[in-house]
């Protein structure tokens, strides 16, 4: 063959539009696909990111919540303490006492700093199981039921989260007596 024969049919021109193959709806289809995983990824890196900075926020602000729990028990000794004294025994250790005093203010301040509220219900206040714990149920004239008729431990909640519940004693008297 020669040269002129290997030429193209001048009569015929291919349109560039016309895809008789499939090519352009392939590739359509695969764009199409790629974007759906670029949105998919970019959402979850906005996810992951709200995710992240939530976990940074509550580890700012419930971090020290087990140190929190073990310093609980050395509030109670120090009012334990102070309430077990009679006015004898204050008297006659003056400073001991207000050592002791001084302490549990010392405290009480770091426990305002950090977001921990001390949880002390009054009696006669309505039993709340959000805050409170029944320790015993006992039939008192003239409360009603559910009523905080006894105290034995205070309550603590580092900011919105409770740390401990006050544990009381809880009227179970009918409302008619």
């Amino acid at each position: 063959m020669t040269e002129q024969n290997q030429q193209p049919d001048e009569d015929f021109i291919e349109d560039p539009l016309s895809d008789p193959d499939g090519d352009i709806a392939r590739l359509t289809a695969e764009r199409d696909e790629f974007r759906d995983k670029w949105m998919r990824a970019l959402a979850d890196a906005e996810n992951s990111r709200k995710r992240a900075e939530k976990d940074r926020r509550d580890a700012e602000q419930y971090g020290g919540s087990r140190l929190a729990r073990d310093l609980l028990p050395v509030y109670d000794a120090l009012i334990r303490a102070l309430d077990a004294a009679s006015d004898e025994q204050r008297a006659a250790s003056a400073a001991l006492f207000e050592g002791v005093e001084l302490t549990l203010r010392e405290l009480s301040n770091v426990f305002a700093k950090h977001g921990i509220t001390v949880i002390t219900p009054d009696h006669g206040e309505k039993f709340d199981p959000s805050f409170h714990e029944a320790m015993f149920e006992a039939a008192v004239p003239g409360t009603r039921a559910g009523e905080i008729i006894q105290v034995m431990d205070r309550g603590f909640r580092l900011h919105d989260r409770l740390l401990r519940p006050a544990k009381v004693g809880v009227s179970s008297t009918p409302a008619g007596q």
